[in-house]
């Protein structure tokens, strides 16, 4: 079986391409799905790439949420399809409720454009069950909005069920309590603000790190059918 893995792409979208690519170096079939889009092309998961979509008006994935392949998304979600959301992506699916928390402007209030370390929290989720606990990725990281914040009672929540999947190393942004990326409850949705994408081939990028977050979700979608 081939995994199907669809990657969106909204006005503003920018590493959708990327997303693609990193899809296809994990061995699965890379599907576009249009911001306009009514369906899912009955893809296995979903890839929310970063960017600026929509420009970014209002605040960072306030108009995105709005999209008619986002309610596809959500409902899907809701049944148990894998959806990865980065940087932009991440912002998102916050907007529309499958994550808790908000990324907010960087602690320094500058955009940061470097490549960062990350621990890996937890390796339950349909993202990350290729890693090891603990384990150390350099990944890019390109944001301004980057810094994660929720209420006490959440992050209390999520580190007490083990869904901060990644935490910074050293915390470029202010992000609350290092937090990096974070899974919905029943960890079939990841959200994270450095972007996996660009670590798939050490000629390229820092590392190829981030190709674990792809062949996690063909587990993912293999151990499901």
């Amino acid at each position: 079986m081939s995994a199907r893995i669809g990657v969106i792409t909204f006005p503003g979208t920018l590493d959708d391409v990327d997303a693609a690519r990193a899809v296809r170096l994990a061995g699965a079939e890379a599907v576009s799905l249009w911001h306009g889009d009514a369906d899912l092309k009955g893809v296995d998961a979903v890839v929310v790439p970063g960017g600026f979509s929509y420009g970014d008006y209002l605040r960072c994935g306030a108009i995105a949420k709005f999209a008619p392949v986002m309610g596809e998304v959500v409902t899907a979600a809701g049944n148990g399809l894998p959806v990865l959301g980065i940087c932009n992506g991440f912002q998102v699916l916050c907007e529309a409720g499958l994550l808790p928390g908000a990324l907010t402007r960087n602690a320094g209030l500058h955009f940061v454009c470097r490549d960062v370390w990350l621990t890996v929290d937890s390796i339950t989720s349909a993202w990350t069950s290729r890693y090891e606990s603990g384990a150390e990725l350099l990944v890019p990281l390109k944001s301004g909005e980057g810094r994660y914040v929720a209420s006490d009672a959440v992050l209390d929540e999520l580190e007490g069920e083990g869904r901060v999947v990644f935490r910074y190393a050293d915390n470029p942004n202010g992000s609350m309590r290092d937090i990096a990326g974070v899974s919905s409850a029943n960890g079939r949705v990841v959200g994270l603000m450095p972007h996996p994408e660009h670590a798939t081939e050490a000629l390229t990028g820092p590392s190829d790190d981030g190709l674990g977050l792809f062949y996690s979700a063909l587990d993912a979608v293999l151990a499901a059918s």
